[in-house]
C-alpha cells in the first residue's frame, strides 16, 4: 500500500500544510470539502502543489517531520522542481491512465 507525504497551500506562494495519508485522492477532496476541521479549513488550503510517494508509513511520517522543520525557502525550491506553475495536482490524480492518451 502506498503511502503519500503532502504539501498544500491556499494561492501560489501561500500558507503550506504538509502532511501524509494512504490515499492522497481522499484525502485531498476531504481538504477541499473542508470535512477536516483545523488548519487546512481555517486559512483554506485546499490546492495540492507537492507529494512524494512511499512504500512503508514510517518513510512517509519521517518525511513529513523533515519537511515540516523546512525553511520557507526549501520548501518553494521543492514544489518549484516538481510543478514549476502552481497547478493544482489533484486534477491530475483523477485522470484514468487507462482512458487518457499517452
Amino acid at each position: 500500500m502506498p503511502y503519500y507525504t503532502y504539501i498544500l497551500t491556499n494561492k501560489p506562494n501561500g500558507t503550506f500544510y504538509t502532511g501524509i495519508t494512504n490515499d492522497l485522492q481522499r484525502r485531498i477532496f476531504e481538504h477541499k470539502k473542508g470535512k477536516i476541521e483545523g488548519f487546512t479549513k481555517k486559512y483554506g488550503l485546499k490546492i495540492l502543489v507537492y507529494f512524494e510517494v512511499y512504500e512503508d508509513v514510517r518513510d512517509a511520517i519521517a518525511r513529513e517531520k523533515l519537511i515540516k522543520k523546512w525553511k520557507r525557502s526549501i520548501k518553494l525550491n521543492a514544489i518549484q522542481r516538481m510543478n514549476s506553475e502552481w497547478k493544482d495536482l489533484y486534477f491530475e490524480l483523477l485522470v484514468d491512465p487507462a482512458t487518457s492518451a499517452g
